[in-house]
């Protein structure tokens, strides 16, 4: 991948995966604790199926999914028990992640969020439980797209063409960040550089580089 370092000016990140390391098992195994035993056939590490999919690609309401779902298992769900089963996903956060996206914007990059995610990740996520430190995702990024919200999903060009008009610049001034290789391919397709590291993964060292910055201690 070649980069040219002086165009980039702004940064957009993946969550899961990125911002914190993704467990999918995690996720299962909450959402059976629940009463949902069939879960594996609708949860993916990047796009989810059925109406897990709907969910996050906004065709359902948080509450249309919850009363989908319970009618599936039989019994009633609260929006608490799906909170915390979706959540399962979020198997570790990592300080250095927070102090990188804050040294980002404090050198003067927007920073933004690209996510396929769902109203049950994001009322954790932008609550101050979030970090651990009192803040939520909004005290660490200038905007947010999110699946939902937008009602499309990455990799749909669609999606990547709102961020770049949401970012008021063009796409070889965006340097993207997400774990999945798919919707690293859909972004570079439209001029996007891009960065393609592991789930969980530690990816500072090649954006601070990328973008000409020292590495944090």
């Amino acid at each position: 991948m070649s980069i040219n370092n002086s165009k980039i000016t702004h940064v957009v990140f993946d969550l899961g995966g990125v911002v914190f390391r993704l467990d999918k098992m995690v996720a299962i195994k909450r959402f059976q604790e629940i009463g949902v035993a069939n879960v594996e056939q609708f949860l993916d590490d990047y796009a989810q199926k059925g109406i897990f999919g709907d969910l996050e690609a906004g065709n359902l309401t948080a509450e249309q999914y919850r009363d989908e779902l319970s009618r599936i298992v039989g019994k009633q769900l609260t929006m608490e028990q799906l909170e915390y089963a979706w959540t399962g996903y979020a198997a570790e956060l990592y300080q250095r992640n927070f102090d990188a996206l804050l040294r980002l914007r404090n050198e003067g990059f927007p920073v933004a969020l690209l996510s396929n995610t769902n109203p049950f990740m994001m009322r954790w996520a932008r609550s101050n439980a979030f970090d651990g430190n009192g803040h939520g995702l909004d005290y660490y990024f200038d905007r947010l797209y999110l699946s939902y919200e937008m009602r499309m999903m990455k990799p749909s060009p669609e999606i990547f063409l709102a961020m770049i008009e949401g970012e008021q610049t063009t796409p070889d001034n965006i340097l993207f960040i997400d774990d999945s290789a798919r919707n690293c391919q859909a972004a570079a397709t439209l001029g996007i550089r891009t960065l393609n590291p592991e789930n969980g993964g530690d990816w500072r060292s090649e954006v601070f580089s990328y973008l000409g910055l020292e590495e944090l201690d």
